[in-house]
């Protein structure tokens, strides 16, 4: 039997904007929140998708209020008071002059959690700077840690500061603060940052640099392409394999199927043997396709597996046993993630 969704009954005001903010909105939906998407008149569209076509702006009911105006200020007031939850994603002091800040809107609403999207923060000497994914991760270290050795740094998709670091801690503060309400009887302010949560990713890069098992250079780690037995290879027809075989009995297994040189073979974890194993690892898997290697690994506990584009992730046994996608009138678009069971 499905579980009701854990956040029915949680009604989520969401100032419209860009990024972290709708994606935020679109867990607390799918988790079973109600959202209210406040949208100003005449905007131009901010995104290349359609609204109606972006999965990332489903589970909302559109109100369109003009924030600057003092109609549009009295008409979002009725949504207030019945809401547990406000988010906006404006930089600093936007809220405040429009009249509708923490303090005024925690003063009439007590209860109501005001959840605060920004790129540098609230405070701050780059507080009130524009910025976008890719300015909080070169802020951060994040973007000078990956990218191949002796190459410039490769921009991660916008996954990380955006979502990441954005999105994903603003829905873990707003939920912290739900639970906090139930025992105090109050709301507070979550105030999430991009730049600090694409800094609290590092930590584990920071904990071996602070160890020394992390060089400050991009490309010869153990976890960014610097390691043979962690990177992608390409195979016979252009395509590539991922392997992660950092285990040692994950690697064995690799170096066993792949009948590797057994002297190569037994020192994974030997810097100096890493270009050698290097090159066999190029060596054999442009020997055969992706799809014949997918094959051999798939049976066996070795970390290797196909690189698929998006199309064909969608296809693949795994995330179709899984439902892993929904398939809508829009197109196809992941599933709601994490689950929920009695």
């Amino acid at each position: 039997m499905r579980a009701q969704r854990p956040l029915a009954g949680v009604r989520v005001i969401e100032i419209e904007a860009l990024g972290p903010v709708p994606f935020c909105a679109m867990m607390l939906a799918d988790l079973g929140a109600e959202i209210v998407q406040i949208r100003r008149p005449d905007k131009p569209q901010l995104i290349a998708v359609p609204p109606e076509r972006d999965p990332v702006q489903r589970g909302r009911t559109v109100v369109v209020l003009d924030l600057k105006s003092e109609v549009g200020r009295a008409a979002v007031q009725p949504y207030l008071a019945r809401a547990d939850i406000l988010i906006e994603g404006f930089r600093p002091g936007v809220m405040e002059r429009l009249g509708l800040g923490p303090e005024p809107v925690r003063a009439a609403y007590p209860r109501l959690i005001y959840g605060r999207m920004t790129g540098f923060g609230q405070s701050g000497p780059l507080a009130a700077r524009a910025g976008h994914d890719l300015t909080y991760l070169a802020l951060t270290g994040a973007l000078h840690a990956i990218g191949r050795a002796g190459e410039r740094p490769v921009p991660p998709l916008n996954l990380v500061a955006d979502y990441g670091g954005g999105a994903m801690l603003l829905a873990v503060g707003l939920l912290a603060a739900l639970v906090q309400r139930g025992v105090s009887g109050r709301g507070c302010v979550v105030d999430a940052a991009m730049i600090d949560g694409a800094s609290l990713l590092m930590t584990p890069c920071y904990a071996m640099l602070a160890n020394h098992v992390w060089a400050d250079q991009r490309g010869v780690n153990l976890l960014d392409g610097g390691a043979p037995f962690y990177d992608t290879y390409e195979t016979a027809d252009g395509r590539y394999v991922a392997v992660a075989a950092l285990e040692p009995q994950f690697f064995a297994r690799l170096a066993t199927t792949l009948a590797l040189d057994q002297d190569l073979a037994g020192r994974q974890y030997d810097r100096q043997s890493w270009p050698g194993l290097r090159a066999a690892l190029t060596a054999k898997f442009r020997s055969e396709t992706r799809d014949y290697w997918a094959a051999l690994f798939e049976p066996l506990d070795a970390c290797v597996a196909p690189v698929l584009s998006l199309q064909e992730a969608v296809l693949h046994p795994h995330n179709q046993a899984r439902g892993v996608h929904v398939r809508e009138d829009a197109g196809v678009r992941p599933a709601a993630a994490p689950r929920f069971a009695d």
